[in-house]
């Protein structure tokens, strides 16, 4: 909710100052979702939506409100299990990565038990995986993360087409609604419309699995790209101290070897820069967003 998150960031960034609201963003939505849903659904009321629209959360049977067990059951799927499940992956991309700053940064930011358990049990698991493994578990967390959100985008059409369960958390918990003041006269056509607006959502979805699938097999064709152009031999030797500090690639902080281009123009080895987007498709400068297949190999570039 904006409104909800521009109170949130007024009250936590005047005191604290912005620099803090960014590091405890998640942490304070978190705080907050639990006391709302606190205040309302845990104490058997209905919340200001629900109240609005004239509708109050039944059980399955459709006959009784939800248990308490049902309740709570919802606010933690609907609250604390996405923050667990987005802290998780985090921690388990920036252990794959395994970059020195990263785990600088990791070092010196939060403060909070639960992170810190989730960062020394994605240390112990990465820690058992082979270097190999490493880079192969990279795309199946950026898969994860992508599914994630297809997932819910497919709940919603799904909400569209049968009119129940707008949230995932309901469904889980088996929390519907039902409506105390009577269908309108019109109720029909909103369903309609409603299932209409679950079809275009659904070819939408469609379109965007097609087109995220198409973006993997492009990452696959530079990776296959970056294997056979590896081996070519660099036309200076590879001397840190002595090449010029715009000559190098600040990726492995050494003589840019196979130079390539990317669309914003900064300068990478081929391999540094087909490697990087095997988990990251932007400019690891200035960061602005690109397909693989767009990386230009410079051969006559000295």
């Amino acid at each position: 909710f904006p409104d909800e998150e521009c109170v949130l960031f007024f009250f936590f960034s005047f005191p604290a100052g912005s620099k803090h609201w960014l590091d405890w963003r998640r942490e304070v939505e978190l705080l907050s979702d639990l006391a709302y849903y606190g205040l309302t659904t845990l104490s058997g009321y209905q919340t200001l939506g629900e109240e609005y629209v004239g509708i109050v959360q039944v059980d399955p049977s459709r006959r009784q409100i939800p248990s308490r067990a049902r309740r709570c059951l919802f606010v933690l799927c609907h609250a604390f299990v996405p923050y667990l499940l987005e802290k998780a992956l985090v921690c388990l991309e920036n252990e794959l990565e395994g970059g020195p700053e990263t785990r600088r940064r990791q070092a010196t930011s939060g403060t909070w038990s639960l992170e810190r358990w989730l960062r020394r049990a994605a240390q112990r698991a990465v820690g058992l995986l082979t270097e190999r493994q490493r880079k192969a578990c990279q795309p199946a967390v950026f898969v994860i993360q992508q599914s994630v959100a297809l997932l819910h985008r497919l709940h919603v059409a799904l909400f569209y087409v049968s009119s129940s369960f707008y949230h995932m958390s309901k469904r889980a918990a088996g929390i519907s609604y039902l409506c105390v003041t009577g269908p309108n006269a019109d109720d029909s056509s909103i369903r309609s419309s409603y299932r209409l607006l679950g079809c275009v959502s659904f070819l939408q979805l469609l379109v965007t699995l097609s087109l995220q699938l198409n973006n993997l097999r492009q990452r696959q064709r530079a990776r296959q790209e970056w294997q056979i152009y590896r081996s070519l031999s660099p036309r200076h030797p590879a001397n840190s101290a002595s090449t010029p500090r715009s000559a190098r690639c600040i990726l492995c902080l050494e003589a840019r070897r196979n130079s390539t281009c990317t669309p914003c123009g900064h300068l990478f080895c081929w391999e540094c820069i087909a490697e990087w987007c095997n988990t990251k498709a932007e400019c690891p400068l200035c960061r602005e967003k690109f397909l693989p297949h767009r990386l230009v190999f410079l051969r006559n570039y000295s």
